[in-house]
């Protein structure tokens, strides 16, 4: 497994990374899904407060103890579950910050925690106060680094210019470019992307032909239009699995790709899959099949 620094900081990660989010929620299951990631190197895992309201922190918090000072630990912040009802809403204040943090640390059974991420954002969010936040976290050793998960231009383009933030994580795949278009200005300002979907709903694997007869399409696709563009996609690199992490890789702004299972065997498929796309390089004719949309709202 090949690591890459995030942004221009000293953390490294590994190239693919475990989303945890897909986890079962008990340690039993949970854990050979972390021990073969553990095996196949991967040092980047991937949570959020979010996820099943904490247990997602605590399961993994849990599995990774051991191992604690050989990993690179992520998690997110900024949404609150509603007290007594179902949903969530956001909250970026200082204070949600500050008492996050201390939640995720008990929960992870940390005492820091390596790229801390405002989880979401939008343009009217105090943005002077959350980066203050961050930075005083950072100076007094309950952070490492941090960044922030989003795919709205108008946020995570100010959020990384007027920061020290060392990466950002969004959707990206072949069937979905839209970020390509910020790729040199996230560079620039010092960050690293942390791509997620990059199989795009298992359509980028070698079970798109089941995956395209259960979809309407995906993004600007239509169901056709999937159809033609992955069967030429099978017919120029054989295995589109391998290509997808392939050409996520392919771009050096992007540090590692996360990669979500709640399998075991759904791990494995998708190391299988990296190994293979070391030996993928031209990406020229994916280019030419693919559309490169851009972001339409957020700008």
């Amino acid at each position: 497994m090949k690591k890459r620094n995030l942004g221009n900081s000293e953390i490294e990660v590994s190239e693919i990374s475990l989303g945890c989010m897909s986890l079962p929620t008990s340690l039993p299951d949970a854990k050979p899904i972390v021990e073969a990631a553990l095996h196949s190197g991967i040092t980047y895992f991937d949570t959020a407060d979010l996820y099943d309201k904490g247990v997602n922190e605590e399961i993994v918090g849990e599995l990774l103890k051991p191992y604690r000072h050989d990993l690179i630990l992520a998690t997110k912040v900024g949404n609150s579950w509603n007290d007594g009802e179902s949903g969530w809403h956001w909250d970026p204040s200082p204070r949600h910050i500050e008492n996050g943090l201390k939640a995720s640390l008990k929960r992870l059974k940390t005492d820091y925690i390596d790229v801390y991420q405002l989880h979401g954002g939008t343009i009217d969010d105090p943005w002077d106060d959350i980066i203050d936040t961050f930075e005083r976290l950072k100076k007094e050793g309950y952070i490492r680094e941090y960044g922030i998960s989003s795919i709205r231009p108008n946020v995570f383009k100010p959020f990384l210019q007027q920061s020290h933030g060392i990466s950002t994580m969004m959707q990206y795949s072949l069937l979905d470019r839209r970020p390509e278009e910020w790729f040199e200005e996230i560079s620039k300002s010092g960050a690293s992307i942390v791509s997620r979907g990059s199989i795009a709903k298992g359509l980028l694997t070698n079970e798109w032909p089941k995956r395209v007869e259960a979809s309407n399409g995906y993004l600007s696709y239509s169901k056709e239009e999937l159809k033609q563009l992955l069967t030429e996609l099978t017919t120029a690199y054989e295995d589109i699995h391998a290509l997808s992490l392939a050409y996520n890789l392919s771009h050096p702004v992007i540090a590692s790709t996360v990669i979500g299972a709640s399998s075991q065997q759904q791990l494995l498929e998708n190391l299988k899959a990296y190994e293979k796309a070391q030996t993928i390089h031209n990406f020229d004719e994916a280019q030419q099949l693919t559309k490169k949309d851009l972001y339409m709202e957020h700008r």
